[in-house]
């Protein structure tokens, strides 16, 4: 096993998942159990299974929701049908959408108005996609890669906007952007960049800390999106890497030969889980845990 844990700074929850696990525990602490929320609230096994223990129930479909009852939106958002949908019905709703994810929403309902068509780079069985594509009827293009942005055919291109989901790897999304600016050079930017500053700044940690290791753990559930993206970060740079979704996931003959071990986590994935980890590692071996510090040469 390894002699040294290096965990990278930042990881683990952002802001936006802090607030909309608040959200569904004062709806629980405030009308008592059941509380349904449509889709999982982040996309965390561990949060998810302890929220349904406390009394939440995850729902995809509103008729899954009793009449007067309280429902919570995910931090993924939804889309105008499902917003149109659940007031038509009565639901006490609470919005738990990411203030970044909401963000999207307003400018494309905004440039909607001035009959703005809009690239939207993303994958495309992500929620938040679906959720930020439903915002409209039509007028929304998606693009999962370069190869998709040369088959794009918007049905005008003097107004043009391009928006990304907020949770994609930089660097592939800066490749695809820059495939649409090529194609559609008076395309409209976002003012602000759409990717997340958490989702930003924990890969850019992923980039710091590989060149210090021999491996690189991610946990993260499979569902996740930013956690897969730092997965990837890790392997384009030449570091092996493996997500795992709990301490019990980690397979000793992983750490073979490995002299130091870099920990990172998504911005969905508890702490708790982390610690796990190091436990677990601790017990295979480890010797030390640091920080993630500037690069040196081994």
């Amino acid at each position: 096993m390894s002699k040294e844990i290096v965990l990278a700074e930042p990881r683990g929850f952002c802001a936006g998942v802090d607030r909309a696990i608040e959200i569904v525990d004062r709806a629980l602490a405030k009308f008592g159990a059941p509380i349904y929320v449509r889709h999982e609230i982040v996309h965390n096994t561990y949060v998810v299974n302890d929220l349904k223990l406390r009394g939440a129930i995850f729902i995809e479909e509103l008729d899954d929701v009793p009449p007067g009852a309280t429902l919570v939106f995910s931090a993924h958002g939804v889309s105008k049908a499902i917003q149109n949908e659940a007031d038509a019905r009565g639901f006490q709703v609470f919005d738990a959408t990411c203030p970044l994810v909401t963000k999207i929403h307003v400018e494309i309902t905004k440039l909607h108005k001035e009959n703005f068509e809009f690239i939207m780079i993303g994958h495309k069985e992500h929620p938040e996609m679906e959720n930020t594509m439903g915002q409209l009827d039509s007028g929304i293009h998606l693009v999962e890669d370069v190869a998709d942005v040369a088959a794009v055919q918007p049905a005008q291109t003097a107004k043009l906007a391009m928006v990304t989901q907020t949770t994609l790897s930089v660097d592939d999304a800066a490749e695809i952007a820059a495939a649409v600016k090529a194609r559609f050079p008076l395309v409209r930017e976002p003012k602000q960049q759409d990717i997340c500053y958490a989702t930003q700044n924990r890969q850019d940690a992923v980039k710091l800390l590989s060149p210090q290791v021999d491996l690189v753990i991610v946990v993260g559930s499979p569902t996740s999106s930013n956690s897969n993206r730092l997965r990837e970060v890790a392997r384009k740079l030449g570091t092996e890497s493996y997500m795992v979704d709990s301490a019990d996931e980690l397979r000793p003959e992983w750490f073979e030969g490995k002299a130091r071990v870099g920990l990172t986590a998504g911005a969905s994935a508890p702490d708790v889980l982390v610690q796990q980890v190091i436990d677990r590692l601790k017990a295979l071996g480890a010797l030390a845990v640091r920080k993630c510090q500037a690069w040196r040469r081994r």
